[in-house]
């Protein structure tokens, strides 16, 4: 007799490995968990300040908000290890609102990009991820790297020259690093050589400490002051929900990699849930939002190994113990350090496989197009969301029109010139079935028709309607129709569908 395995229930099937517990009680693992930390830790600080400049807003709103989210995600999150702080996506898209209505307005809309985000998990648009094509996620990951890198613009334009050599210089340094040593995160190191050759040289040109106070105390809870009215939802309910839109799609997708990455399972609604609230928090305590980090969480997962929530919450609070206890020195560090860290994370997130010849050339014009719909209408809109939703829409157009052109009718008469018989091969929907109708030969056909649908499948009520068309021209004139070789599932939408549908054309 053969042995029948049982399939695993959900709770094993997301159960990851090690847990919190395992690493507690092991050291080799909670040293490794700690150390993922505290490297994930310094590798944020440069990345959250620069974010909060793009976004228009103190250095000490992105940490803060840095903070909050990483400690809160920790709990929340459905993806152990995965780290979750201030983003340049977020920061793109909800920049406008800090530069034309203010700061209360920005956290208002960061609270309500929150709650957005929990109402979307809950109708369970984690379970939509895998309605996103592949070639829309490059022209998200292509778009999201260009907008990082042209927001650097101000930063180099109108500059002391000074500026320029010392952007060389930091992009130099994170290249030739990983190639010595990959314990120490690049840009940290990048950082700390810029900084200490403009402090010993009294080079003059822009700081940190030019763009905003850094936090000398805990973060305290903001409550925004708007005016509670339809006015103020007309505000930022757009960019709220753009906000909400992006930091989901990028979670979600980090999510699935980290999950490839570490074969198991997260929980994608749980995980969705934790971001929403996580936004909620961050914003209570005044801070801009944000999404899962791609780089920080490759940094955590892959670099250092971290498989637990501790790497993560600890990362936050490494990020708070650091920054209070060093702002001084952060407040000294030249802007074109930051600027230096921003164009490389713009260089290492575009996908530039994506543009080589030899893929173009063998990729698909359909693909490609919508790869570059995708780039064009998130770089014209500067908003993720509108990239993402446009390349879908366009992604399904042409999988629409692709997939229309493989419907067939072939047409034979029987040696008694009594019977005309129609093989259709294909699958038949709304824009498919539309030319059905004109592939007949209404006039010439002898008096009796047979229709064999064995090689296709009946999808929608368009396709019952353009059945409908074609047997309601054959009876105008006279002539017999039989429809065969529809399987259990087409045969009963056509039953329930046929004849009610209206007259046929």
């Amino acid at each position: 007799m053969t042995a029948v395995t049982p399939t695993r229930d959900a709770a094993s099937r997301y159960r990851i490995e090690p847990t919190v517990m395992q690493a507690l009680r092991n050291p080799r693992l909670l040293t490794r968990e700690v150390l993922a930390g505290l490297v994930v830790a310094l590798a944020l600080i440069p990345e959250a300040i620069a974010f909060s400049i793009i976004a228009g807003v103190d250095p000490r709103v992105g940490l803060f908000s840095s903070f909050v989210m990483a400690v809160a995600i920790a709990f929340l999150g459905g993806r152990p290890a995965m780290i979750t702080a201030a983003t340049g996506a977020i920061a793109l898209v909800i920049a406008p609102v800090a530069r034309e209505y203010g700061m209360d307005y920005f956290i208002a809309t960061v609270l309500l990009g929150g709650v957005i985000q929990v109402i979307l998990a809950l109708l369970g648009v984690a379970k939509l991820m895998r309605f996103i094509p592949r070639s829309v996620m490059v022209g998200f990951v292509n778009a999201l790297a260009i907008l990082i890198f042209t927001s650097q613009f101000p930063q180099l334009i109108g500059v002391p020259w000074l500026v320029y050599p010392l952007v060389a210089v930091g992009l130099l340094v994170m290249y030739l690093m990983p190639r010595l040593t990959k314990v120490i995160p690049a840009p940290l190191v990048a950082i700390v050589l810029l900084t200490a050759a403009v402090v010993v040289f009294a080079w003059n040109v822009p700081n940190v400490g030019d763009q905003g106070e850094l936090p000398r105390s805990l973060p305290e809870l903001f409550i925004p002051n708007v005016p509670l009215t339809l006015e103020t939802l007309q505000i930022i309910a757009p960019y709220a929900l753009a906000m909400a839109v992006v930091g989901l799609i990028e979670s979600l997708m980090t999510a699935k990699l980290v999950d490839d990455i570490t074969d198991t399972h997260s929980r994608k609604t749980r995980e969705a849930l934790g971001q929403g609230a996580a936004n909620v928090l961050s914003g209570a305590f005044g801070g801009m939002g944000g999404c899962a980090m791609i780089g920080q969480t490759m940094i955590n997962v892959k670099a250092s190994g971290a498989r637990t929530r501790i790497s993560t919450f600890l990362a936050g609070v490494f990020l708070l113990v650091l920054i209070l206890a060093l702002g001084d020195v952060v407040a000294i560090i030249p802007m074109a350090a930051l600027v230096a860290v921003m164009i490389l994370v713009s260089i290492a997130t575009f996908d530039w496989h994506s543009v080589r010849f030899s893929t173009l050339k063998r990729m698909p014009k359909s693909e490609t197009a919508v790869m570059l719909i995708t780039v064009i209408a998130t770089v014209w809109t500067h908003n993720l969301a509108v990239g993402v939703i446009l390349g879908v829409v366009a992604a399904m157009i042409m999988f629409a029109r692709r997939v229309a052109h493989f419907v067939t009718v072939t047409r034979t008469i029987d040696d008694t010139a009594t019977t005309a018989h129609y093989v259709v091969n294909g699958e038949l929907f709304f824009a498919s079935s539309n030319d059905l109708t004109t592939q007949f030969e209404y006039g010439d056909d002898p008096d009796t028709v047979v229709i064999d649908m064995t090689r296709s499948h009946v999808w929608d009520a368009s396709t019952v309607a353009a059945l409908d068309a074609i047997v309601t021209k054959y009876d105008n004139r006279g002539k017999t129709v039989t429809i065969v070789g529809l399987n259990d599932t087409a045969a009963a939408l056509h039953g329930r569908l046929t004849g009610n549908l209206g007259a046929g054309h």
